[in-house]
């Protein structure tokens, strides 16, 4: 099934704020199948990189430390969460997570405004036809000029380092602020 037309399908929160989408889709029981959001539940990030590698821990690792660095930024701290692993672990891509991973493509003439849109990876934006509207910062960071859509680097260690988060959140900031100040990521 071709599903490039297919509107926001992917694993979280389906009603999430913060969403990030991504080019590839792990190889884990029904997930190539999807054509909704579907939750994750407890276990199930550490089964799909048990399952479909070292890549994919790594793509839910930076996703959580990119979330975990913003909450400490927006003072949105909870005891529940004392590092960035346990939010993995207890709240990342759950149900009221406020996080989605989505496959498939962002249309800017339909996003929310009201939302965080990420766009992981230069190439997938390419392929996602996000060309028109976008201010390259330098050669892995652009912003849109009138929606919160910022693409960056593919969520991996030696891609979206540490240095890279802290740079990528200080991007986002004015956007939380702008569009979902009431965002409980």
């Amino acid at each position: 099934m071709n599903k490039i037309n297919v509107k926001n399908y992917g694993l979280g929160d389906v009603n999430a704020i913060f969403r990030v989408y991504i080019g590839n889709i792990p190889d884990y029981q029904d997930v190539t199948m999807l054509d909704t959001v579907r939750a994750l539940h407890p276990g199930e990030i550490k089964a799909i990189g048990d399952q479909c590698g070292n890549g994919w821990r790594k793509v839910f690792n930076v996703y959580a430390k990119l979330v975990y660095a913003l909450r400490m930024q927006q003072h949105i701290l909870s005891d529940d969460f004392d590092s960035w692993q346990t939010w993995r672990d207890k709240q990342l891509l759950q149900a009221h997570s406020d996080t989605v991973l989505l496959f498939s493509a962002p249309d800017l003439r339909t996003i929310n405004p009201a939302h965080i849109h990420i766009v992981m990876g230069k190439t997938w934006a390419r392929d996602c036809g996000l060309n028109v509207g976008f201010t390259w910062l330098n050669h892995e960071f652009a912003v849109h000029s009138t929606l919160p859509v910022v693409i960056c680097p593919y969520f991996d260690y030696r891609q979206l380092s540490n240095q890279k988060i802290v740079f990528l959140c200080e991007l986002l900031e004015p956007r939380i602020r702008g569009c979902c100040s009431a965002m409980v990521i």
